[in-house]
């Protein structure tokens, strides 16, 4: 499995960004997605991820209500929608992909992974 992210940039607190990860493999939809993200200095943090199958979504508390994970397994792509950006969400964001359905936060259990995207949200 490859995976492709993007859709990172610069923005002003309070906007919005959606990232996207464009994964091959025939049996994404059977996978679960995460995204991660790693500020400088900071060890890297999960924050959000969605299950294989049935589509549950997770959310680490610091993005809970304004981070909307979501996937299209036609497209073989899974979004993350951020609303109401903070300076504190700059990081580089990666998406991940378990060869099975559950989702976990701890990213060592994640099998692949993309190559980063940068956010970066201005004050």
């Amino acid at each position: 499995v490859q995976l492709q992210a993007s859709g990172g940039g610069l923005v002003q607190a309070g906007g919005s960004l959606r990232l996207s990860c464009a994964a091959s493999g025939r049996t994404f939809g059977n996978y679960a997605m995460g995204w991660f993200r790693q500020a400088p200095g900071k060890e890297r943090e999960f924050v959000a991820g969605i299950s294989g199958s049935v589509s549950r979504t997770y959310y680490a508390d610091s993005v809970k209500g304004r981070f909307i994970i979501s996937r299209d397994n036609a497209k073989n792509t899974v979004y993350l929608q951020m609303n109401s950006l903070k300076p504190e969400d700059t990081a580089i964001y990666y998406c991940a992909a378990r060869s099975v359905a559950l989702v976990t936060t701890m990213g060592s259990n994640y099998d692949y992974w993309g190559q980063g995207t940068l956010v970066t949200v201005s004050s």
